[in-house]
């Protein structure tokens, strides 16, 4: 099991179990969280489901590829730990990782 933070624009956390291969985005969906929207359920085509990883992790996380680098550069809210959140893996590697969930979503 892996424990997730997602952290709200406005500063409200919702802490969330989730199991080891689920993505940041479906263990997001299926716990509520509010602010991941996911239009495209996962497939990488949309950018509704963008996060902000919190910058001690981004270093445990395998790159982003072309296409979520893409999706990426169309998201007005892009930063340096910006990812869409339906190509991140969670594993217990990932265990307490925190992501802040921007204002809007495109």
């Amino acid at each position: 099991m892996v424990d997730v933070v997602y952290v709200e624009h406005d500063g409200t956390e919702h802490a969330v179990t989730a199991e080891s291969g689920q993505t940041l985005m479906q263990a997001a969906v299926d716990n509520a969280v509010p602010g991941i929207d996911a239009d495209c359920g996962g497939g990488c085509a949309c950018g509704t489901c963008h996060v902000i990883v919190d910058e001690a992790w981004i270093g445990k996380l395998a790159d982003a590829d072309d296409m979520e680098q893409s999706m990426l550069s169309m998201t007005p809210e892009s930063e340096a730990g910006s990812r869409l959140s339906c190509q991140v893996e969670l594993s217990e590697s990932l265990n307490g990782i925190r992501v802040t969930l921007p204002e809007f979503q495109m």
